[in-house]
């Protein structure tokens, strides 16, 4: 019973976090586009909106990723975590270059996100079962075919 009632509590999170990037993609594109854009790393300043963009419509496939495709939800949270370390450096440049964004408006502030980034990517793992099902993962990789040869 504690069992089924932790799966319960998984699958929600997977909801939650699917409507959170879902609905953070989409600001991407319209409402804060100019406040992503100042957590763009200053070595992409010159590519900022398109980063925006390009990340805004990679986390809405990511969210309604995690809300449909049950089939593949462990695949979709390893791919999900490594989108939330891969977009680190950007909190940590809006952290070192003292950029206001967010209400994150205080070195405090920005170093209090920065500590959350990594309960983003155990969330992810947890609420797809892809940490529980990492081993399963690896041993299909290794015993997949790669060029025909084994």
């Amino acid at each position: 019973m504690l069992n089924t009632r932790m799966r319960i509590v998984q699958r929600v999170g997977q909801v939650v976090l699917g409507l959170a990037l879902a609905y953070a993609g989409f600001t991407h594109l319209t409402t804060s586009r100019l406040e992503f854009q100042a957590q763009v790393p200053t070595l992409l300043k010159d590519y900022a909106d398109f980063v925006v963009l390009a990340s805004g419509v990679f986390e809405i496939a990511l969210g309604l990723s995690l809300l449909a495709l049950w089939k593949y939800r462990a695949r979709i949270g390893w791919i999900v975590a490594t989108f939330f370390v891969l977009i680190f450096p950007g909190n940590i440049s809006q952290y070192i270059n003292q950029v206001d964004a967010f209400g994150l408006d205080s070195d405090r502030a920005r170093l209090t996100r920065l500590l959350f980034q990594p309960l983003l990517v155990i969330w992810a793992l947890w609420s797809t079962g892809a940490w529980e099902g990492r081993v399963n993962l690896f041993k299909s990789f290794r015993n997949a075919k790669i060029g025909g040869l084994r």
